[in-house]
C-alpha cells in the first residue's frame, strides 16, 4: 500500500469532532506550542491497530508519511518506525535512527516525542556514544530537547541513570514548561528505581529546579517530604 493510499484511509477514518478536541488538547492556537498543526480526528488506539497492517512499509516510506501536515499521519509513521527499529537488523536500525534524526522537525509535539524517542534514539545509543543526546539537549528546538530527555527513558528502565541526571542538570534553566515536565518525569522514574539517586540530585539542585520539574520529580514522595521540598527545605 502506498503512502498516498494510507493517507486516504486515514482521512476516511477521521472524525471532525475528535479533530476539534485534539486541536484544543494539543495547543494549536496562535502562539501555542502546537500552533497550526492539523488533525484528522483519528484516535490513538485506531492508529496503533494500523501499525501491524502497515508493517511492510520500508523506512523511507514511513519517512515520507512522517512529513505529512496531519498529526495522526506523523504519529502512525513514528509508530511504524518504532516497530521497524525493534524488529530490524543492524542496517535497518541504523537507517531508522538516521531517518528519525533527519526528521526531528516533524516530531513536533509531546506525544510524538514520547511515543518514539526512547524506542529509537535511546535504544540506538545505549551501546554507543551519548554525545548526540547532549547536542539535542542544546538545540533551539523544544522538541529536540525533549527528544534528548525522553530518549534516556531507555537507559532508566535498565538501571542506568547518569545520562538522565546529567541532562537534568543541563536543563535547569530551560525556559519551556514542556521540558520541565519531561525532566521531572524522568527524575521521578529514576527515583522509582533508585531513591538515593533522586534524593542526591534533589539535595544539590532542588532550590534551582523549575517548580514544575520539582513537582513532577517528587510526586511519589510522602506528603510531609513533598511539602518540605516545595518550601525549599528538602
Amino acid at each position: 500500500m502506498s503512502v498516498a493510499e494510507i493517507q486516504k484511509r486515514l482521512a476516511a477514518l477521521g472524525d471532525p469532532r475528535v479533530a476539534e478536541g485534539s486541536r484544543r488538547f494539543f495547543k494549536t492556537g496562535p502562539g501555542q506550542y502546537g500552533e497550526g498543526d492539523l488533525f484528522r480526528g483519528v484516535r490513538v488506539p485506531v492508529l496503533r491497530g494500523l501499525v501491524k497492517e502497515y508493517q511492510q512499509l520500508t523506512p523511507p516510506e514511513a519517512g515520507r508519511l512522517l512529513t505529512s501536515p496531519f498529526h495522526e499521519d506523523r504519529l502512525l509513521a513514528l509508530l511504524i518506525l518504532v516497530r521497524l527499529y525493534a524488529r530490524g537488523d543492524d542496517a535497518t536500525k541504523e537507517e531508522v535512527y538516521r531517518l528519525y534524526l533527519k526528521g526531528t522537525r516533524f516530531v513536533n509535539n509531546w506525544d510524538l516525542v514520547d511515543s518514539s524517542a526512547e524506542h529509537i534514539v535511546g535504544a540506538h545509543l545505549r551501546e554507543r556514544s551519548r554525545a548526540p543526546l547532549r547536542q539535542l539537549a542544546k538545540s533551539e528546538s523544544i522538541w529536540e530537547r525533549r527528544i534528548a530527555v525522553l530518549a534516556t527513558f531507555h537507559f532508566v528502565r535498565r538501571g542506568e541513570f547518569e545520562e538522565t541526571l546529567g541532562l537534568a542538570r543541563g536543563l535547569l534553566s530551560d525556559p519551556e514548561d514542556l521540558i520541565h515536565k519531561a525532566v521531572g518525569w524522568m527524575l521521578r522514574e529514576v527515583g522509582k528505581r533508585d531513591p538515593r539517586a533522586l534524593e542526591g540530585f534533589l539535595k544539590e539542585y532542588h532550590g534551582r529546579m523549575p517548580r514544575t520539574a520539582l513537582r513532577y520529580a517528587i510526586e511519589r514522595f510522602p506528603e510531609p517530604e513533598r511539602q518540605r521540598y516545595l518550601k525549599g527545605e528538602g
